[in-house]
């Protein structure tokens, strides 16, 4: 390997690669050197997607509709928090609805729940080795957290709750998406100073349940977090002190701009774009990536968050395409209704199938942050999405990295799986803008036909 180190710096050196990327193709080398050595494989590799509770109404998205053969864990989106404990956030679907195929539920039933819940349980029986996790809160639910985690009685209140909950409805662990400790979340969410040491507290009560329920049943039981992109919250977590507790941390890299900024932005940016006007400039993927790292986080505990989705806005100029642009509104996005709040947020199937392609909607990619955007200069809609070029370069960053794998929001977005496989795929890397032919076929020798997940290692990946 050491010969092989030396004879890349001579020919990178000879094409004029940039440091950082010889030093990121390196540490890739590394990553599976060391991995072969321990013929582990890529056995840390993660798949974790979301799936949205309510995801059975408008969008008409099974659980069955799932590529649970694609993915290595299921994260239920979401219970709720109610009274310190954690509770259905919607019975009807999570545990109560009939569907074909279901037993009858008279006295003496072998099926103790239906719903949403007993449709994982059956994915689990098609893919052994398939993990789910119940998130508790995310954005809408997250307002009684600060007082869940309050005292040592409702710590362990919400603990002991939460461990009952995932061992009566079949789970292998708890996903928690308090967002956020110490604030920035939805407005009216209870919020307190000491957020950030109570939320510390309340893992370790976590942690040590489902050790104790471990023992007991002879298995592991998963503990992870939905943890904030932006650099503000994140210095509200004790982060040195967190992650010892959990087994990987989804790290929310997306909503990174959106409605709330001043102009017209990136929702999930890789890197920092030299055009962006805003001062400083606004939080990216690998800034987000490269925080935990300073604070010590494992490299393998760090799961990248990609979104399935887009941002838009309305009333946006035609200057530099529509990006960095003032804009005057929030467009209706793929879910919304007339006359109901606008959201802005666009599937990426309603994207490709609605919008890309359409006379007057012009693509455009910005090479350095490594996504692109959409822009319509007669309606004045700008929307920033990720698609399978940028997810293809995302992957790249999380095998160079050394990452634990990616983490979707959320899977009723795709369209024919065509994001996932992205994800997956062992095809060479898309192209490097800046690099010469002869480097570009070097760097497709040394990453072509590498994936993120292959269907060989199969079982292996599920971790």
């Amino acid at each position: 390997m050491k010969d092989l180190k030396a004879h890349t710096e001579k020919v990178f050196a000879c094409h004029g690669l940039g440091q950082t990327l010889l030093f990121s193709l390196l540490s890739l080398l590394f990553v599976f050197e060391s991995a072969a050595a321990s013929g582990q494989g890529a056995a840390e590799s993660r798949v974790v997607g979301y799936y949205p509770g309510w995801g059975i109404y408008d969008r008409g998205f099974e659980v069955a509709d799932l590529p649970h053969e694609k993915l290595t864990h299921i994260n239920y989106a979401f219970a709720n928090l109610v009274n310190g404990e954690c509770a259905l956030g919607d019975p009807w679907a999570d545990v109560d609805r009939h569907l074909p195929g279901d037993p009858w539920s008279g006295p003496g039933s072998d099926a103790p729940f239906f719903g949403n819940f007993r449709q994982l349980q059956l994915l689990k029986e098609e893919s052994p080795g398939l993990q789910t996790l119940i998130s508790v809160g995310g954005w809408t639910w997250s307002g009684n957290f600060s007082d869940a985690a309050l005292t040592p009685a409702s710590r362990e209140r919400f603990a002991t709750s939460c461990a009952d909950f995932m061992q009566t409805y079949g789970f292998d662990g708890l996903d928690i998406d308090w967002e956020y400790p110490g604030g920035g979340g939805l407005a009216g969410n209870t919020v307190r100073p000491e957020d950030p040491q109570n939320f510390t507290l309340l893992l370790q009560a976590i942690r040590d349940e489902l050790d104790e329920r471990g023992a007991t049943a002879g298995r592991h039981y998963l503990l992870t977090i939905a943890a904030p992109a932006g650099a503000e919250k994140i210095e509200n977590l004790e982060v040195d002190q967190i992650y010892p507790l959990l087994d990987f941390i989804n790290v929310m890299t997306y909503d990174l701009n959106g409605a709330w900024s001043p102009v017209s932005n990136f929702n999930a940016p890789l890197y920092p774009s030299p055009g962006d006007p805003t001062s400083p400039p606004g939080d990216t993927a690998h800034g987000a990536i490269q925080n935990y790292l300073g604070e010590g986080v494992p490299a393998q505990k760090l799961v990248l968050g990609v979104p399935f989705y887009g941002r838009g806005v309305d009333g946006v100029a035609s200057q530099n395409q529509g990006l960095f642009q003032p804009f005057t509104g929030i467009p209706l996005g793929t879910w919304d209704t007339a006359g109901g709040s606008a959201t802005g947020m666009f599937d990426y199937a309603d994207l490709a199938l609605h919008y890309l392609g359409q006379p007057g909607v012009v693509a455009y990619r910005d090479e350095v942050s490594g996504v692109p955007w959409l822009h319509d200069s007669a309606r004045g809609l700008f929307i920033s999405y990720d698609d399978p070029l940028s997810l293809a370069l995302k992957k790249e960053y999380v095998l160079s990295n050394g990452l634990g794998g990616v983490m979707i929001w959320e899977m009723s977005s795709d369209l024919d799986d065509q994001l996932i496989d992205a994800l997956l795929s062992g095809d060479p890397p898309p192209a490097v803008p800046g690099l010469s032919p002869g480097s570009l076929v070097l760097l497709g020798l040394l990453l072509g036909g590498i994936g993120l997940w292959s269907p060989a290692l199969g079982q292996a990946l599920r971790s």
